[in-house]
């Protein structure tokens, strides 16, 4: 009897180990038959999301699979780079926030002048000593004069690149609290045109107003929050009867009026205030209502904020996408302050900015060039 149990035993260990081959076996001929097909999907996203649009749409076609996952993290659009404009010499650094890395570029025409927008990958910038008043794209080093025009700190803004017919270039100042200078001019013109408006409700404009240009109207946000819109075409000027966006009383702090940016995007106007201490709060304008609603997400858009201009963008890389990136770097300019709706917090974590600390000329958002051989 005791013969037959050992017997027994040793046939079920005997079956145990050859079970336990078995399966090292067949996982190693499983490893050994794996593709790249196989990868983790996250693994995979997180490889191609580094590759360029062109690399991205080829890998697409390797298989199903993989076509769904290049087309999730897919960037179709370029985010803005940061232009910093130096207080000595000519050379001037473009940070691009999504590869984060920084070029320079020497451009010696803007010696002596002064940014006041850009759009459309053109500067709109203004020489103080000679009053002149010129459109520069610091990557074709191209230039488009306008007339001498005395600007002291109104904002301006245009409405498309100044190669385009229908640019227009807007500025507006306060003369008193009911009535507004506006000035507009246009490429090709011999002088400024000037007109006064009577205001219904009070609008008193300064450097930290914001402009932008959405279906054809410029829409101009006061230093206490009242909306002014100028009709280029047909000459008019009305203060919106918009009751200012609501923030919490901890909002109104120092310089809390240096803290706020106005963009555009698909026709919406949106406002961002900032508070050192507190969270940004997105406001949307309810046009049909005429009410300012507060935005708990963006959906995926990413906002690029900066004192004398916005940009809004869609497409962008995963990491990038629901969040604005303000117009200050850390790290030793590796990294890009933002702030993340998804996860409601800033990146770099405990990074409030006290933005009457910054010079509003500084620096701008302006759109990358398509050929980046020239910095390299």
């Amino acid at each position: 009897m005791v013969c037959r149990k050992r017997r027994k035993v040793k046939l079920l260990s005997a079956r145990v180990v050859d079970d336990k081959t078995t399966t090292t076996k067949n996982k190693k001929v499983k490893l050994e038959t794996q593709t790249w097909s196989d990868l983790p999907i996250e693994l995979l996203e997180l490889i191609l999301c580094r590759l360029s649009l062109e690399d991205n749409i080829r890998s697409s076609a390797a298989c199903k699979r993989w076509n769904t996952a290049a087309i999730s993290v897919r960037v179709v659009n370029q985010s803005p780079w940061l232009m910093y404009f130096p207080k000595f010499g000519n050379m001037y650094e473009f940070y691009d926030p999504a590869q984060r890395k920084t070029y320079s570029l020497e451009l010696p025409e803007l010696y002596g002048s002064r940014v006041c927008y850009t759009r459309d990958g053109w500067l709109l910038l203004y020489r103080p000593r000679t009053n002149r008043v010129f459109f520069f794209d610091p990557f074709s080093q191209e230039v488009v004069k306008l007339p001498r025009f005395e600007l002291t700190y109104q904002i301006v803004a245009f409405s498309c690149a100044p190669t385009s017919n229908t640019c227009v270039v807007f500025t507006v100042r306060h003369v008193s609290p009911t009535i507004v200078a506006i000035s507009t001019c246009h490429p090709g013109a011999t002088e400024w045109v000037t007109v006064n408006y009577q205001n219904r409700l009070p609008f008193v404009s300064s450097i930290w107003n914001k402009i932008v240009f959405c279906n054809g109207f410029f829409y101009c946000l006061s230093l206490t929050g009242w909306l002014g819109v100028f009709d280029p075409l047909e000459r008019t000027w009305n203060v919106l009867a918009v009751p200012p966006p609501k923030c919490p009383e901890n909002f109104f702090a120092k310089n809390w009026w240096k803290g706020k940016f106005m963009s555009e995007h698909n026709g919406d106007i949106l406002v961002i205030y900032t508070c050192c201490s507190e969270n940004p709060i997105i406001f949307k304008l309810d046009q049909p209502k005429m009410v300012w609603r507060e935005m708990k997400t963006l959906d995926g858009m990413t906002l690029f904020a900066s004192f004398l201009s916005s940009h809004s963008r869609i497409d962008l890389p995963g990491m990038m996408r629901n969040s604005v990136y303000f117009s200050k770097v850390r790290f030793f300019g590796k990294r890009c302050i933002s702030y993340s709706l998804s996860d409601c917090r800033y990146y770099p974590c405990k990074q409030c900015y006290d933005w009457g600390e910054q010079d509003p000329f500084e620096n701008i958002w302006i759109e990358p060039p398509e050929d980046l051989s020239a910095f390299i």
